[in-house]
């Protein structure tokens, strides 16, 4: 029994690695489909209760602007990553002037934060980047990798229960995966590749890529500039990420370099008056 476990187990890792966008390997024990599922559960259940809570804007001139940048690199994400073609693009705009803050789940629902637009007065071109960042952990599977990670923990955790004849350890592990796989940040590598992506998505929707940069000087100036060392947080610090930037806006250039402005597909933009 314990040695058609663990050959199990092992056979899932071996078969369970696939190639990210920029060729890095991945070990994805959930399939992007299921992690898209798991999405928009979650999405919807967390956007209903912020509007039940009167926590989304009802800025409608924001709102337009979103939809439009937004909407701009969801038409080149569709170009270059067909399958996100069926996504149902969605974005909740969050009233909250203190979080600096978006993000993206598999399946394109996204969030933004009104404290990015308070604290840090967003150039189209910069905002463009932020989207294309947190658009670009969508399309690179991350969701479906960090859910694999927590369950590649939870694995370990069995395969200890049932080699040490612990019924108690193996059952406590079944519902592991889940509650990690909402603890777990994205990686630095992640973290790092969206940079890369959301890059390469902004120029093409017409953006200027130097403004990933002026976008991370103004982030490293958020509260002061203070924030924990690099070593202790899964995103680079700001000052080493407007350097790899930098030399990541060169290459860029060369993909839209009249900057011409990409079609604007449709994205819903949730507000206090539109709702799920």
């Amino acid at each position: 029994m314990k040695k058609v476990f663990i050959l199990l187990t092992v056979t899932c890792f071996l078969t369970a690695c696939v190639t990210s966008p920029t060729g890095r390997r991945q070990l994805m024990l959930i399939s992007p489909e299921a992690a898209i599922v798991e999405s928009r559960a979650a999405y919807l259940n967390t956007v209903s209760d912020m509007g039940a809570k009167d926590q989304l804007s009802n800025d409608k001139a924001l709102a337009k602007r979103v939809a439009t940048i937004t909407g701009r690199l969801v038409s080149v994400a569709i170009s270059e990553y067909p399958q996100s073609a069926g996504w149902e693009w969605s974005v909740a705009l969050v009233d909250d002037d203190k979080t600096v803050n978006a993000w993206c789940m598999a399946g394109g629902r996204m969030a933004v934060y009104t404290g990015l637009f308070k604290q840090l007065k967003l150039t189209d071109a910069e905002f463009a980047q932020i989207m294309g960042h947190e658009i670009s952990h969508a399309l690179a599977n991350h969701t479906a990798e960090r859910m694999s990670r927590a369950m590649a923990t939870t694995l370990g955790v069995v395969a200890v229960g049932a080699m040490s004849e612990n019924p108690n350890m193996a059952m406590g592990a079944a519902g592991m995966a889940a509650t990690l796989a909402l603890q777990l940040p994205n990686s630095r590598t992640a973290e790092l590749e969206a940079d890369q992506l959301g890059l390469e998505l902004a120029t093409r929707a017409g953006y200027d890529p130097d403004a990933a940069v002026s976008l991370w000087a103004k982030m490293g100036s958020v509260d002061g500039g203070s924030r924990p060392p690099e070593f202790l947080s899964t995103h680079p610090a700001p000052h080493n990420r407007q350097a790899a930037l930098a030399a990541m806006a060169l290459a860029a250039r060369k993909l839209n370099p009249r900057g011409q402005l990409a079609p604007v597909h449709p994205v819903q933009v949730l507000t206090a008056e539109k709702r799920p």
